[in-house]
């Protein structure tokens, strides 16, 4: 429904109490400023097209028609689960016959980022020649779901997810409006203060809930919502732009050491219907990467989860998963190995890569003694102590310590051990 035009008694709250002005828009105020991209867009006279990213329900849709009333603007919307390029090319043509008339075409696509890279090509030539001012809305980060060219003759404005006051001020205009319940339903505080809770800063889930509970006829009450919605619906696309962020902050959280986060957002993305197996797949790599040797044990914990998880599937799994989360979570902490291997590979890539030494070289062949290929080899099991002084790298690599181990967990331990094996291998008293 385009900003300011009625909407029918039967349409869904949400959709009855879409803003009718800028006055009645609560929350992005970082970008509601005067003489703000957008607020002059709104106003009528931007002319940038603009891409509004931000999570469900912070208003993108209300803010596209907004933009579509301004004076001489004619309004289309395409969505992107319904339209293909026949579609866009279409609406295209309609536009470019109207900007004869000197009327000017808003072109709405509402999740652009299920836009295949063509479709989006096909919006090009008329973004740039403004045969259509574009305003297009995402839940993902547009920089990896726009194609670049569209990205650069566009605006990107990012909505923040609303505040729980936001929020509030939606319930209530919902509860007294005559567009929402006209004051005929009591809503208790102890129910609104639910319904917030429940919004994750989502105003259309909120006005959503308030719907259904008010359905019973009732005062409005926690048990009244509770008994009408099964759930709050975890945000977490598994495909979108947040599946990432959640699963980010559940790795950061474990490299944290912060066992309670990690269990809260390994939590969201099981509730969510994450596959386990990814979830097992990113505790295996931590364990190397940021556990290491501060414990040896963090990797077999977190390789017996994914087997756990192979053989014997959700619901049951998850157990598992939480008990490898909370063992990697509360290990000691080590990136001596991910450090190491890296200097390593620098050096490689650097050209440190001499020749073998001539006594480590493979003797397994005829000729190889006339080389001095694997002569004056000293096998380490002839010494008592397993370790004796040889030279293992090349030339130009002796004496570089790589793996430095910290005082970490296990790591305490084996940093006295390896100052011993290299004084002996290096001959150093």
């Amino acid at each position: 429904m385009p900003a300011g035009g009625p909407a029918a008694a039967s349409s869904p709250l949400a959709v009855r109490m879409r803003p009718a002005s800028l006055d009645e828009v609560v929350g992005q105020g970082h970008l509601l400023k005067p003489n703000s991209p957008l607020r002059r867009l709104i106003e009528g006279s931007g002319a940038a097209s603009v891409i509004l990213y931000g999570p469900p329900g912070t208003g993108k849709t209300t803010l596209a028609s907004m933009i579509s009333q301004a004076t001489g603007r004619r309004f289309e919307a395409l969505s992107a689960l319904a339209a293909g390029v026949k579609e866009v090319r279409a609406v295209i043509d309609v536009a470019r016959q109207a900007s004869m008339r000197g009327e000017q075409t808003v072109l709405f696509i509402d999740e652009v980022h299920r836009f295949s890279k063509t479709q989006q090509d096909a919006l090009l030539a008329a973004v740039e020649n403004r045969v259509v001012l574009l305003v297009a809305a995402t839940t993902e980060n547009p920089s990896f779901s726009v194609v670049a060219p569209l990205l650069s003759r566009s605006l990107i404005l990012q909505l923040q997810p609303l505040t729980p006051e936001d929020v509030t001020t939606v319930i209530r205009r919902a509860i007294e409006d005559p567009r929402g319940l006209g004051g005929k339903v009591a809503v208790t505080d102890e129910a609104v203060d639910q319904l917030v809770q429940l919004s994750a800063g989502d105003a259309r889930r909120a006005l959503t809930a308030l719907e259904v509970a008010s359905e019973s006829g009732e005062e409005v009450t926690v048990e009244v919502i509770e008994q009408s919605l099964d759930k709050a619906a975890v945000r977490y696309d598994r495909d979108g732009d947040q599946h990432y962020d959640v699963v980010s902050a559940f790795i950061k959280s474990v490299r944290g050491s912060d066992v309670d986060a990690a269990l809260h957002y390994l939590a969201r993305m099981l509730v969510a219907g994450e596959d386990p197996r990814f979830v097992a797949r990113r505790l295996m790599i931590l364990a190397s990467e940021d556990i290491g040797m501060a414990d040896p044990t963090a990797l077999p914990t977190a390789v017996a989860a994914a087997q756990t998880v192979q053989l014997i599937g959700m619901p049951e799994a998850q157990l598992t998963l939480a008990h490898a989360t909370v063992h990697l979570a509360t290990a000691p902490k080590s990136n001596a190995v991910t450090t190491a291997l890296g200097a390593a590979m620098a050096d490689i890539r650097a050209g440190k890569a001499g020749l073998v030494p001539a006594h480590l070289r493979d003797g397994h062949y005829s000729g190889a003694q006339k080389m001095g290929n694997a002569v004056g080899y000293k096998y380490a099991h002839d010494s008592p102590d397993g370790v004796v002084p040889q030279q293992y790298p090349p030339d130009d690599l002796v004496g570089v310590d790589y793996y430095r181990p910290t005082n970490h967990g296990v790591e305490r331990e084996i940093s006295t051990r390896v100052d011993k094996l290299r004084a002996i291998i290096r001959r150093r008293r």
